[in-house]
């Protein structure tokens, strides 16, 4: 496949671009990660989500410690050619390093914010060392 479709993308002079994985079911936000190039081409090649992990300053295919992979159905890049919207099917239903569907589970009531999403598997038993 030629890459040449890469080239359209309006990437950050960090060479990064905001990545949203969308259950494609839902549509529920899951998460938002950032993407180099090299991330965007092996997810668009492999069909699962691949994304730079900054704090790591390495790629990070989902799911390589968690098994928390993300099948990807479709790409999509918004009207300004700055932002990738990944639709996923979440495996394990977890998106969030906290064992929880999606990483947006915080919602802000009468001034505080609420933790409205249940943790569904104790982070500690999906990662077998420290975060």
């Amino acid at each position: 496949m030629s890459e040449n479709w890469l080239n359209k993308v309006n990437w950050a002079a960090d060479g990064l671009v905001p990545a949203i994985a969308q259950d494609a079911t839902s549509g529920r936000v899951l998460m938002v990660a950032w993407m180099n190039r090299e991330a965007l081409k092996r997810t668009a090649e492999s069909g699962e989500a691949v994304y730079w992990s900054r704090s790591r300053k390495k790629l990070w295919h989902k799911g390589e410690e968690s098994g928390h992979f993300q099948k990807v159905t479709e790409i999509r890049l918004d009207c300004d050619n700055d932002v990738v919207l990944l639709q996923v099917e979440q495996r394990g239903g977890i998106a969030c390093h906290t064992g929880r569907e999606s990483c947006f589970f915080s919602k802000l009531e009468n001034g505080q914010w609420i933790e409205t999403d249940a943790v569904l598997k104790n982070p500690e038993e999906i990662y077998k060392h420290e975060q």
